[in-house]
Order: C-alpha cells, then structure tokens, then sequence
C-alpha cells in the first residue's frame, strides 16, 4: 500500500462487489487522487452450500478471508453488510465505518403469491435464516420451511425454477442489484423485524491503522451508527451468535431511541417480543435483551 492508494477486500457475489464499488465510489469523490483497488476473495460461507449457516458455524463464515486479507496486509479495509458481521469484532479490527442505511426490511419474493398469507397449505418457502423461518411460521404453522442458501441470483432461479413458492430475501439486496421489481411485499417493522444492522453496509479496518480510518470516517452515518448500535448491543447481550433467531429494528425517537427486539423459535412459530427507549445505544441493547429473557427468549431452540 502506497500513500494514495486502498485496497478493498470483498465477497465475489454480484451483491458484495456492488457494495464494494460503492464505497469505492463515494471515496473516489472525497479523495479524487486516491487509486482503489478491489481484491475479491471467496469465503467458506460462499463455499459450503450444501447445509445451512446455523450447521456449519453461522455468518461469520462471510467474514474470515477478508479478515486475513487484512492481517496479511493484502487488503486496507473490508466491505460487508452490517448484518454478517458477528456482534463482538475479534481483537485487532474495528467498524470504521457504517454508511447509511438502505432499506431495512425483508422482502416477500414469489411468482405466484402476494403475500404469505395467499399460500395454499403445505406451501414450501425457501429461507436460510432461523429470524426469517421463525416469523413465517408465527403467521403460517403449516407451511413447509426449506433451507436456501446461495447468492440472490441463485435464490431466484431456484424459486422461478417451481422448487419454492416464495423466498424471503432482504430488501437492499434485491434494489441494489436493480431487483426491486421481483419484491411482492415488504415485511417490515414494527410487525416483521429485520436482522440487527440489516440494509446498513459497513466497512472493517485494522483497529490500529489510523491513515485508513481517517480516509474512511467521511462514509459514517452518524444516524445509522446509532441505531445499528443499539440493534448489535441487543445481540451482543444475547450471546451474539449469529445464529441466533433474533429480530432487532431501533428508530430515531425525538432525541433517543427506540428499539423493538424478538426471539422466535423456528420449529413451532413461538415468537417473545420487546421494546424500549433510551438514549445509549448499549444500555438500550441490555435493557431489551433483559425484557426478552423475562420472556423466558433467552435460548430459544433452534430447528
């Protein structure tokens, strides 16, 4: 690395690049003398697609590469979605960065179906995530859950292929990708909840390089900073697996916040649900996560 340039670690799936370019090119604008340089890397989360994230270790497994790229120094910073990055950063590397947030809901994908509740009985829904199987079984206990894994693209020619009825999928993925017309419904908050940090992308760098954190800083969004925050803290006090079926949404409320969490199980649609204010973002985190173990949504199985 040169004085001028940057180096960014990325994902190679048509939505990671898409991220990657556009912090590219919102750091092309700050620092016009700046050469960037995309460095796409594979991920064992991209490799192991025959079993779910839960079986294999959880959405971690997006991050380690790109983490090593920056051991290495073979990489500055690393773009990710804000949602695939574990509550609790190993040691040595820091968010330097949380742009602002697109759109925070999931998206209701299907050929067929308009809504969730248009299915006939026994209709098989594609998802990956426990938090996503969780809610559609809390609206429909008699459908058919089928584990989806792979990238957007992969996903819709698996539903338009007939092996779905619909997919659940995230928002910002598909409008980023120029996607937004195969989005039937939104399902969003307060009534469906999103993954802490979902629609948000954020940039990692090593915790002590501060050339590439000041080159950086411009991209936070101090709005988005704080409400991902206070979703994180939530799924830190938790535990922070990622495998977690943990819905989180935080919203600006006059000069606080306010955040709505649930716990769901997968297997049966058992859904424990809290909110409330405050003004740190980590306490706010802890004093909902207390409202959901009284609950009795501490450790709520898994399917």
């Amino acid at each position: 690395m040169t004085a001028s340039s940057l180096r960014i670690a990325t994902r190679k799936s048509p939505l990671a690049l898409w991220q990657a370019e556009h912090v590219a090119a919102r750091l092309r604008a700050m620092h016009p003398d700046l050469r960037i340089e995309l460095v796409p890397l594979s991920t064992r989360g991209d490799e192991v697609l025959d079993r779910s994230l839960a079986a294999i270790g959880g959405k971690g497994l997006f991050l380690k590469e790109l983490e090593i790229a920056l051991v290495r120094d073979e990489a500055d910073i690393a773009v990710h979605s804000l949602k695939d990055m574990p509550a609790q950063l190993d040691a040595g590397f820091a968010i330097a960065a949380v742009l602002a947030r697109g759109d925070m809901a999931d998206a209701w994908v299907s050929d067929g179906f308009a809504s969730i509740e248009a299915l006939p009985r026994g209709a098989r829904i594609g998802t990956s995530s426990l938090r996503r199987a969780a809610q559609v079984r809390a609206l429909r206990a008699d459908l058919e859950i089928v584990d989806l894994r792979g990238n957007v693209g992969t996903r819709l020619a698996k539903l338009d292929a007939g092996n779905y009825a619909g997919i659940v999928l995230a928002a910002a993925g598909l409008q980023r990708l120029g996607l937004q017309q195969r989005i039937r419904a939104r399902l969003a908050p307060p009534h469906w909840l999103p993954a802490p940090g979902q629609g948000a992308i954020a940039v990692e760098a090593r915790a002590n390089d501060a050339r590439v954190t000041a080159l950086v800083a411009k991209l936070d969004d101090a709005e988005t900073r704080r409400t991902t925050a206070a979703e994180r803290a939530l799924n830190a006090a938790l535990g922070g697996d990622c495998t977690l079926p943990l819905g989180a949404w935080c919203a600006i409320e006059g000069d606080g916040l306010r955040l709505h969490g649930l716990l769901g199980d997968a297997r049966d649609g058992r859904i424990v649900r809290a909110s409330a204010s405050g003004m740190d973002p980590a306490e706010l985190g802890e004093t909902v996560a207390d409202l959901l173990r009284a609950q009795g949504g501490e450790t709520p199985p898994s399917r």
